[in-house]
């Protein structure tokens, strides 16, 4: 039996969507539904400190603007907590995870007295016996983590995460849960089986395979996308202030996001409405016709300006 192609658009309510969310979700949604899959929506509204108050309702009435479709329900993370627990304690239990109580100035002390590498951890709390009671993060073990993927768009990628990043935070000292289980306990429940986004988010993909293996998990196919830059070079993000989508200039702006995605969209699209522009772009997409480079600078993409 043939596995149905399920595919997701993850985005954070931190801010509005802008130029380079379009790209993540225009990219998502047509490999999805040139496969006649399912395309899921998540709020990862984890990180309450960072989200922006009526965010994520935007997110999904830019969205709906834009005629993105999505299948089933929206799945929110803040209401998944129970399961991120559940799959923390299994890896405590099995030994393949270890409370740490390292705060970042110890770790840096310790790194400059030992000559390590910057942002690599030490493992200084593998062997100890921290208390679930006192303050700490939990850290997954990557003792042999050697991982080696291809991305169909920038290629062959690996990383041996023992030496280039060390055991890596599952849940924050502060109770937050980190994207990296997070996503990967999402991804799996929902049956994933690719994830189209953008490449700025490729470092983080060795790290989500590993955790994958440690938990049994079948392991999705992975395709990352150039990010749009603005004028100085920058990812386009909440960050560098990048503005929020016009659904106004809804087909001028989809036509660029086709056109930053190598699929060369014929000029007199522009005259079209929303839904014979996204007819064709389910019709011609041709996902081997993206550009292979990390980042691109990003179009002019006000066209009321």
């Amino acid at each position: 039996m043939t596995e149905r192609y399920r595919g997701r658009f993850a985005p954070s309510p931190t801010g509005p969507l802008h130029f380079g969310s379009l790209l993540a979700a225009m990219g998502s949604y047509l490999q999805a539904r040139s496969q006649q899959g399912q395309w899921l929506l998540r709020i990862e509204d984890l990180d309450p400190p960072r989200e922006q108050p009526g965010a994520a309702e935007a997110i999904l009435r830019s969205l709906e603007a834009f005629g993105f479709e999505w299948d089933g329900e929206v799945c929110w993370q803040s209401r998944r907590h129970p399961h991120y627990r559940a799959v923390l304690a299994d890896l405590l239990d099995q030994g393949l995870a270890y409370r740490c109580d390292c705060s970042r100035r110890e770790l840096g002390e310790r790194l400059r007295q030992r000559g390590g590498m910057a942002g690599v951890y030490d493992g200084y709390c593998r062997m100890r016996q921290i208390s679930a009671h006192k303050q700490h993060a939990v850290r997954l073990l990557t003792e042999g983590a050697e991982i080696h993927f291809t991305d169909p768009v920038q290629g062959s990628c690996s990383q041996d995460l023992e030496r280039e990043l060390g055991d890596f935070v599952l849940r924050r000292a502060d109770g937050l849960f980190a994207y990296q289980l997070a996503v990967v306990v999402d991804d799996a429940a929902q049956g994933i089986t690719e994830v189209v986004r953008g490449s700025d988010l490729l470092d983080s993909t060795a790290r989500q395979i590993w955790l994958q293996r440690s938990l049994g998990y079948p392991q999705p196919r992975y395709l990352h996308l150039p990010v749009a830059l603005n004028r100085t070079g920058q990812k386009l993000s909440k960050q560098t202030f990048a503005p929020a989508l016009d659904p106004h200039h809804a087909v001028a702006l989809l036509h660029q996001a086709l056109d930053f995605l190598g699929q060369c969209p014929p000029p007199e699209l522009l005259e079209a409405n929303p839904e014979e522009l996204w007819r064709w772009a389910r019709e011609h997409w041709q996902a081997d016709a993206i550009p292979r480079k990390l980042a691109i600078s990003a179009p002019h993409t006000d066209p009321g300006q």
